[in-house]
């Protein structure tokens, strides 16, 4: 036996032909998205023994493997998911602040220009034009709220649109990726470019949730989205959709479905695109329409009970100026109830003070063992609340009204007081005589004790004993804030009865009024002159001083503020927005190099490893030629 050269040479070309076409082929994918290099590993065969020596009988190609590192690759999806959440979150943040920027900018300005009308009404009380220009004012500003509101309700829609959009995209990854699975347990896993594409849908499935990657011995990968939800299992994958709001059905839930059983997805604990989506919906624009509602609803009831502070030009207690804050208009989607609630219970929300609103969602719940518990959303905060027939009241500005009772053990509602108002808001009050500019005179009798005063909250002519505006006719109440009991008598004199004061607060006869005490009087006198004088401007000069009053959340804001403090939080939202964004892009940008660096094409080492093979091929070539010749001697020699 002789060693046989020839083969050896054949050996050498086929390996460098190898090396080549892997090579060839790393150079041609350098810019193919989600290609990983890949290498050729070269063995030597076995030798043989010729006599007391082992001689080589070539080289073989053993394996063509990709460069794969999985902790980079598991690196890289995390990155890839927080830059996605961060992206998608500064996005919406910042079409949101441009549209409090742009459209919201109308907002306040409409209320200013209406409580600059409402001043110059106070200055001619009696001129019908420009008591027609502040109608227009006030129709002008509720507009503006309207429209507000019909931006933010768009979106929402916009919002649900992708959050759809991203699932249906989820689902036709899931199903390629079982698809994939499915090759690879055919092929044991070993099909380069099935693991590459693998390797790219799981990347672009990194950008809507976070992926957990579990490898399996058949060679295929199951995934995980949240850690929570197994996606795709093998072959098999699962359905991620879009269900009906819980508890109010404009905001869809996310499911996932396999066969016949589906479940509820907490989008918070999925991270990416649908985690931010969610999240921006559910944590920003829900409380941005909410606190709109807040001033909406703190526009009509200023107004209204202004109005109820004043006569008109006709003499008459004025009306309302805008829909009355619960009106079914004004009052749409308060409270929501939970599809896993037992009872039949429906709940309304009767708004009983607004400037006790704090533009906040609550979370009403019912056990025998603990009964009636409000929590609120935003600060977390537990009260607990007392049925009085069907009511339960609030300390947080607003009643709960019980129907279609009682209540089940376990049973769960959202509620919402501000809901709905911004887009109910609307003037109803069409004759500009109807603005109440007048205003009743009160006046203290001398011999007062000092240490009492009064003020008006509102009048109501319906009431039984009202005295009317007639000129004349007027009003009294002796107070003994000692014994907490008062006496009203009519403008001759005459007792018309006696009451009880009931938290500082006076509600009689048509009159609602507020005592302030410094200390105990046993008969401190107050007169209320309703005589109408067409001049009389002090209740328009009140509407217009209102401006500057802080009314809102409990004395701390004014009723523009409240929208300006909306705004500022959004604007704040988006410049922390903007600052993970670019932390998040700089953490994947270090894991993406770190891959590159690994499993990515470098074209100068490829041009370097292109020209040792070329060389290689080109000696085992020469090889090849130097045998044939050696064969060509021999054969020769023997002719």
């Amino acid at each position: 036996m002789a060693i046989d050269l020839l083969s050896i040479a054949r050996t050498g070309v086929m390996a460098s032909q190898s090396q080549l076409g892997v090579t060839g082929n790393n150079i041609a994918n350098a810019n193919t998205e989600g290609y990983n290099r890949q290498t050729a590993t070269q063995a030597t065969l076995q030798s043989q023994r010729l006599g007391d020596s082992f001689y080589g009988t070539g080289t073989y190609v053993s394996d063509v493997k990709r460069v794969y590192n999985e902790f980079a690759a598991r690196e890289l999806r995390i990155g890839q998911t927080s830059m996605s959440a961060a992206e998608t979150t500064y996005s919406k943040l910042s079409e949101l602040d441009e549209l409090y920027a742009q459209v919201g900018s109308m907002v306040p300005n409409s209320i200013n220009d209406f409580f600059a009308s409402i001043n110059s009404v106070a200055d001619l009380p009696t001129d019908l034009g420009i008591r027609s220009n502040s109608l227009s004012s006030a129709e002008q500003m509720a507009i503006n709220i309207n429209q507000m509101q019909s931006q933010l309700d768009n979106q929402v829609k916009q919002t649900n649109s992708q959050i759809e959009s991203v699932t249906t995209r989820v689902n036709e990854i899931s199903k390629e990726l079982a698809n994939i699975n499915l090759e690879l347990m055919k092929s044991q896993g070993d099909n380069n470019e099935i693991l590459d594409k693998q390797d790219a849908l799981i990347l672009e499935l990194s950008e809507y949730a976070q992926v957990n990657v579990i490898p399996l011995d058949t060679g295929a990968k199951s995934i995980m989205l949240g850690g929570s939800v197994m996606l795709v299992s093998g072959e098999v994958a699962m359905s991620m959709g879009v269900g009906a709001g819980d508890p109010f059905p404009n905001e869809p839930t996310l499911t996932a479905s396999i066969s016949n059983k589906t479940l509820n997805v907490d989008p918070s604990k999925l991270g990416g695109q649908l985690g931010a989506l969610f999240a921006y919906r559910d944590d920003t624009l829900i409380p941005a329409s909410n606190e709109l509602g807040q001033l909406a609803l703190g526009v009509a009831d200023t107004f209204n009970e202004m109005q109820s502070s004043g006569f008109d030009l006709n003499g008459e207690v004025g009306s309302d100026i805008f829909r009355d804050i619960n009106s079914s208009l004004m009052s749409s989607g308060r409270a929501g109830s939970y599809s896993t609630n037992t009872s039949s219970a429906a709940l309304s929300v009767n708004i009983d003070d607004v400037g006790a609103l704090s533009g906040s969602s609550y979370e009403l719940s019912f056990t025998t063992a603990g009964g009636y518990a409000l929590k609120d959303n935003q600060t977390g905060e537990v009260s607990t609340l007392t049925l009085s027939g069907t009511e339960l009241t609030s300390s947080a500005g607003f009643t709960i009204n019980v129907a279609n009772g009682p209540i089940a053990d376990g049973d769960k509602f959202e509620i919402r007081p501000t809901a709905g108002a911004a887009s109910g808001l609307k003037v109803v009050m069409t004759d500009p005589k109807g603005i109440a500019a007048a205003g009743p005179t009160l006046t203290a009798v001398t011999a007062n004790s000092g240490n009492t005063s009064i003020s008006l909250n509102s009048m109501d002519s319906s009431v039984a004993g009202f005295p009317g505006s007639a000129t004349g006719s007027s009003i009294t109440f002796t107070v003994n804030t000692a014994a907490n009991t008062y006496q009203a008598f009519d403008s001759s004199g005459t007792s018309l009865g006696t009451g009880t004061i009931t938290n500082n607060n006076i509600n009689a006869f048509g009159m609602d009024f507020d005592i302030t005490s410094s200390g105990n009087a046993t008969a401190d006198s107050f007169t209320f002159d309703l005589a109408f004088a067409e001049g009389n401007n002090s209740n328009a000069v009140e509407m217009a001083s209102l401006s500057d009053v802080k009314l809102m959340n409990n004395g701390t804001g004014t009723l523009t503020s409240v929208f300006e403090n909306t705004k500022l939080d959004i604007g704040s939202q988006t410049k922390a927005a903007e600052v993970r964004v670019d932390s998040a892009t700089a953490i994947y940008q270090q894991a993406y190099d770190r891959v590159q660096s690994e499993s990515g094409v470098n074209l100068d080492e490829e041009a370097a490893n292109l020209l040792r093979f070329q060389q290689s091929y080109q000696a085992a070539a020469r090889i090849m030629s130097t045998a044939q010749t050696i064969f060509d001697t021999l054969l020769s020699s023997v002719r």
